[in-house]
């Protein structure tokens, strides 16, 4: 697949604001500090510049709270509704709610998709939902999937998350989402790696890419992440892990493999759990410019993907690595609210108390990044909370940010990319 200079590199400004999101790479530092909501924003979770993350890190938030039992504000849940354009979709970040949106370069599947999930987690905005899900519909890709905006072609990335969005909104992602006969599982179907001849590629079966270039589709790992919940049919938000723990199978490999005896969810699973045992519990930066070594975000979403599948001992692995002192992790994710959801949706889903989570409270801490929330569910258990509302499915995506370009261009231009007007 062809993939024109401009278009990656408006991708890129969004991968570098989503990487800044969900810490998988070097980001400035506007993206990480602060304890409160800013003041220029009322209602938004975090004061680092939310130029390019502002929907996007409000939406984790409100499905993590969610996942703890914890309602957010009037006030935070206007801000996020507020953000949406006239059509359905959201951009980015929008300073000013009253100018209207470009609806060619502005708006994005990865904002419009978080944004749904985020909302239809509060709750009692269907509306907003439910123009969401008509702005996806109407820009579904022909082979079924999504690309970062309109036109763009598709990536297993944001056509992960958009998956996650209907699953969301209570919807079968495989009857409400299909173009000219496509479904977004046969488009994530043409991103995974299946077995390969080439000796050197045999352990990467199961992975997933995030597109194809020049011919070649390299593994990625948060590709990998992303639809390993999305080919379960799910989104950010999975269920706490109940019942027997289900083992993690390798791919099958061999003429099973081409006999239709291919299972996606379970040779991605077992994918990310080779990796992670080859690294004591984490996954690598796979980021140009990122430091060597440990990706804190990526192992969240490992523990994540994994725990959607019900593979609760091999998500277990990568948390028992974000728990330790080694991981740094509190550090990683102090007052940062799209770092600290990752982690309390994590650890909710492999069964762990997001409370007391290697000395910390996440859902506490995530609570200070935005506006007290509602004091008459503070308190509420999920149990209750799940009784009230379905959550309606698993995780996604972390899963959406385009690293392919990025480890093709480097962090270096993208971080460049930020001090010139924003494309997003």
């Amino acid at each position: 697949m062809a993939t024109s200079f401009a278009v990656l590199a408006r991708r890129g400004a969004a991968a570098l604001a989503t990487a800044a999101v969900l810490g998988t790479a070097t980001t400035p530092a506007a993206f990480a500090d602060g304890t409160s909501p800013s003041p220029a924003a009322p209602g938004l979770y975090g004061t680092g510049d939310p130029k390019f993350d502002g929907v996007f890190r409000q939406s984790l938030a409100f499905i993590a709270q969610h996942a703890a039992g914890v309602s957010p504000t009037g006030q935070a849940v206007d801000w996020l509704t507020g953000q949406q354009c006239a059509d359905g979709g959201f951009p980015g970040f929008r300073a000013d709610a009253k100018t209207p949106c470009d609806a060619k370069a502005g708006e994005f599947t990865d904002a419009t998709a978080a944004a749904v999930q985020g909302l239809a987690a509060v709750g009692g905005r269907d509306r907003a939902v439910a123009k969401g899900l008509d702005w996806l519909k109407a820009h579904q890709n022909a082979d079924g999937g999504w690309g970062m905006g309109p036109s763009n072609p598709s990536d297993a990335n944001s056509t992960a998350i958009a998956v996650g969005a209907f699953a969301a909104a209570g919807q079968d992602p495989a009857k409400a989402a299909v173009k000219d006969g496509k479904t977004p599982f046969d488009a994530l179907s043409s991103f995974q790696i299946r077995c390969q001849e080439k000796e050197e590629k045999k352990d990467q079966a199961g992975a997933f890419g995030y597109m194809p270039q020049n011919g070649e589709l390299p593994a990625n790992d948060l590709a990998s992440t992303a639809a390993a919940t999305a080919v379960l049919g799910k989104g950010f938000l999975v269920p706490a892990a109940k019942g027997a723990d289900r083992p993690v199978q390798p791919a099958a490999c061999g003429d099973g493999a081409d006999a239709g005896q291919w299972n996606a969810a379970e040779a991605v699973a077992g994918y990310l759990a080779k990796k992670l045992d080859a690294n004591n519990g984490f996954l690598k930066s796979s980021m140009p410019g990122a430091p060597e070594g440990p990706d804190t975000g990526a192992t969240a979403d490992a523990a994540l993907a994994l725990a959607a599948g019900g593979h609760v001992e091999a998500a277990r692995k990568p948390l028992k690595w974000l728990e330790s002192a080694d991981s740094k992790t509190a550090e990683w994710a102090k007052g940062n609210p799209g770092r600290l959801a990752k982690l309390v949706l994590a650890a909710h889903a492999a069964g762990a108390d997001p409370r007391s989570f290697g000395g910390t409270d996440l859902v506490a801490a995530l609570n200070e990044t935005g506006p007290k929330p509602e004091p008459s569910s503070s308190d509420a258990s999920p149990a209750k909370k799940d009784e009230k509302k379905d959550d309606g499915g698993g995780f996604g995506a972390w899963w959406f940010v385009a690293v392919f370009f990025v480890a093709s261009v480097g962090v270096g231009f993208l971080i460049s990319g930020r001090k010139k007007k924003n494309q997003l």
